[in-house]
Parts: structure tokens; C-alpha cells; sequence
């Protein structure tokens, strides 16, 4: 398998160079250059299989012989080896909890694949590998735990201060060893902004071998798909074939790997985007005009993305026809205000501790089954542990939440970051310096 850039189909590269590289030159994003359609006898008969089987037949989909079948096998055991499961809240729906992991974030799904395959790739006595990643929240703290103590390997971690919850930076910035942490002056897209530039530098690219760890890199997207699967394979077996997929969503990667997975030949009636106030992909539904703006500081902190970046994957599925990506996909918005009304509304009518995040997405799915009612299963989806946000939840809430093990010992650790102005010169300064 090939992978292409969104800016030009005809530049075509191996896997591994899509995953080193994770930025082409255009500045497109790499897309696979045939979406893997799975047997239908493996779809038709997938509640037979585990997660972990499932996970190595969606990545030998993609990856075909670039990594042995043992080796591959191998790399999915280890990097998936917590559960995601599927509880239903009432006959209709149901919430896939995705924070098992240790990081306590969907996004160990992607990390720990990513830095596994990065690990297998390199060679003993090259050059150190250089990840930059930009977070909103939960994508540093499962990138670190994901790439701590790889060998050949040093990630430098771009954070907006004071835009993050206190859980979260102290998984960001407590890990030392190959883990440095930047606290930038500036918000997530600013962020995002610095290390795209980085990518784009050819001095910087000629001293240091760079990679990125966020959701632009083929390697986080593809096991994001696992876990879409996965719930097909729990409600099979509970009888159930109908499902409308709810996906809070901030920089769109998550909703992208359901997508993804629904091109691949995942039976989806329907896919909601749930964000909160930076509304530009739905902004762009309603109207079909693209209008980024700058991020706005949420209770949801994972999605303050004003610019999200892996929308032009979902409009590369869809071969940039509105209409059908219209058909497919529903979004609602919703303010802090109604986020506090969600998350208490989870917990009296269910007993349910939900993250700010996941509140939305339950909201979003309550709103579309009122519009669309009918006979299919919602799933909305959990992507963080109530633990990472005390400072939103009510106290004689938060105390029903029970802490997954190391949360607790978090805040004993010394932090560990340093304070950066939103400043290209300063950024590029830094790397070089401390190479």
C-alpha cells in the first residue's frame, strides 16, 4: 500500500516513509492510495473475533507485507492490550468508553500503535528521531506514555498554558527521561501552527530528524478505526446491526477513523459530530463555506480547535462533495453552559460520571435521535476518564468517579516545562539548541 497527499494524488510514498515524514512537502495530509475494502464474511461474523484480531486485520489492511504478519501481530498486542467496552445507558443507547488505557484518553489507541511501528522501523545507530506533537489535552499525555523510554526516540510536547486541565499537564509535564514538555503562550492552534512550520523548515529538517505524533499522522488514524469495528462486534452479538455513531470532535481525526472505518465496508447508518463553540466544521455543513477561526477556550479543552486539520481527510473520502458528506454527517454545538447541563443530566438520569467531551457527544446523540427516531442503536463516544477534569465536575459528583491506577500519584511528581512565546524563531532555537 501507497499513500498520497491530499494536495496532489499523484505523489505517492511507501508506509513508512508516510509515517516518518507525517507531513508531505505540499502540505497535504497522507491519505492511503486504495481504502482496503474487509471480506464480508469477516464483517458479517466479527462478533467472533476479539479486539485484538479485529485490530491486526484492519492494520494488515493497510500496512500489507511492509511489516511481517508475526511482527505486526506482535505490535497490536502490545500497544492494544486494554479493553473498550460497549455499556448501553438505556434500550437505545449506549456509551463506548475509550479512556482504559494509560493515559486514560482514546488516544492511547493511537499513540501507543504509532510508537510501536516507529520503534520497529528504526534502525539501531541512526539518527535520533525527533517527534513534536501539539496538544489540546489528551494527545500529549498518551503520547508520552506511548514513546517514554523508546529508544532512539525524543518528543517535544507543545501545550497552551493555561488552556489544559491540571491532570492533564501533569501527565504532560512529570515524565522526564525522553519526554520534554513546552508551555506555550497561545492556544492549540497556535500549537499546531508552530510545529507545522517546523515540518515545513528545510534547515530545521536538515539538522534534526523530525516526525510528528498528532492526529495529521497515518499512523494515529488507522488504529482509531480499531475501536469502530470493535462496537459493530459488541452489539452483533447482542443482536443489534443498526448504529449512529456520535463523536465529540475537536480536531476531527476521531470522526475521520470512523469515517475511514465506514468506507472500509463498516456497516454506519450515520455519523454526529458533537462540538462545542468552535463550530467551523459546522458552520461549513450548514452553509458550505470553510471559515477557521481562532479557538476559544472551553470546558472541553481537547476540542478548542478553531482549524481542525484532519478535516481535509473526511473531505478527501468524500471526494469533496458536500452533499454526500451531508447525507452522512449530522453536527451540533453546544456552550459550556449546556455541557454543565449535560453532564449533570448523565448523572441523575443514570448515575453516569461523564468528562465535558463525552457530555457533548451524549447531547449531540440525544439531539439527533429527536430529529431521526427510529430503530438503530446511539453510541456516543468517551474519550477521556472523568479523573482528567475535577475542576468541571460538581464535588459531590466527582466523588463518585474512582481513580484508575497511577492517576493519584500524579500530582506528587515534579513538573517539568518550559514557557515559550508563540514564536516560530524562538521554537526553531530551542530544537536547535537543545539537539
Amino acid at each position: 500500500m501507497q499513500f498520497y497527499s491530499t494536495n496532489n494524488k499523484a505523489l505517492r510514498v511507501s508506509f513508512q516513509e508516510a509515517v516518518f515524514n507525517s507531513l508531505p512537502q505540499d502540505k497535504g495530509l497522507y491519505m492511503p492510495e486504495v481504502i482496503p475494502q474487509l471480506d464480508p464474511y469477516f464483517i458479517k461474523n466479527i462478533q467472533q473475533y476479539s479486539l485484538q484480531e479485529i485490530a491486526f486485520t484492519i492494520a494488515k489492511a493497510f500496512i500489507g507485507n511492509d511489516i511481517p504478519d508475526a511482527d505486526l501481530k506482535s505490535i497490536v498486542d502490545d500497544a492494544i492490550n486494554f479493553e473498550a467496552p460497549v455499556k448501553f445507558l438505556d434500550a437505545e443507547t449506549a456509551v463506548l468508553e475509550l479512556f482504559h488505557g494509560p493515559s486514560y484518553a482514546f488516544k492511547d489507541f493511537g499513540a501507543r500503535f504509532m510508537s510501536r511501528v516507529m520503534g520497529y522501523f528504526s534502525k539501531q545507530g541512526e539518527q535520533l528521531l525527533d517527534v513534536l506533537v501539539a496538544t489540546s489535552g489528551d494527545t500529549g499525555g498518551a503520547v508520552a506514555s506511548g514513546f517514554l523510554g523508546v529508544e532512539g526516540t525524543r518528543v517535544t510536547i507543545l501545550y497552551p498554558k493555561g488552556k489544559v486541565s491540571k491532570v492533564q499537564e501533569e501527565q504532560l509535564t512529570t515524565n522526564g527521561q525522553n519526554i520534554r514538555a513546552l508551555e506555550v503562550e497561545g492556544t492549540f492552534d497556535d500549537c499546531q501552527a508552530l510545529v507545522k512550520e517546523a515540518f515545513n523548515d528545510p534547515d530545521l529538517n536538515n539538522a534534526l530528524r523530525l516526525t510528528s505524533a498528532n492526529s495529521i499522522n497515518i499512523a494515529r488514524l488507522i488504529p482509531q478505526t480499531f475501536y469502530y469495528f470493535w462496537t459493530y462486534a459488541q452489539l452483533k452479538s447482542q443482536g443489534m446491526d443498526e448504529i449512529v455513531f456520535t463523536v465529540p470532535s475537536g480536531n476531527f481525526g476521531n470522526i475521520g477513523a470512523g469515517l475511514l472505518a465506514y468506507k472500509m465496508g463498516l456497516p454506519v447508518a450515520h455519523f454526529v459530530a458533537a462540538t462545542n463553540v468552535n463550530d467551523t466544521v459546522p458552520r461549513f455543513l450548514q452553509h458550505g463555506i470553510y471559515e477557521p477561526k481562532p479557538s476559544v477556550q472551553t470546558l472541553a479543552n481537547a476540542m478548542d480547535v478553531g482549524n481542525p486539520s484532519n478535516w481535509v481527510r473526511i473531505q478527501d473520502l468524500f471526494g469533496q462533495d458536500l452533499d454526500q458528506l451531508k447525507a452522512k454527517v449530522s453536527s451540533y454545538t453546544y456552550t459550556d453552559e449546556q455541557t454543565l447541563e449535560g453532564m449533570e443530566e448523565l448523572f441523575q438520569k443514570y448515575k453516569y460520571v461523564a468528562c465535558p467531551h463525552t457530555a457533548i457527544a451524549y447531547l449531540a446523540s440525544k439531539a439527533y435521535r429527536n430529529e431521526h427516531p427510529g430503530e438503530y442503536a446511539s453510541v456516543f463516544l468517551s474519550t477521556a476518564h472523568p479523573c482528567k477534569f475535577p475542576e468541571a465536575i460538581k464535588p459531590e459528583v466527582f466523588q463518585h468517579v474512582a481513580l484508575p491506577d497511577g492517576a493519584s500519584a500524579l500530582a506528587e511528581k515534579e513538573k517539568q516545562a518550559v514557557e515559550m512565546p508563540v514564536d516560530y524563531k524562538t521554537f526553531k532555537t530551542y530544537l536547535l539548541v537543545n539537539n
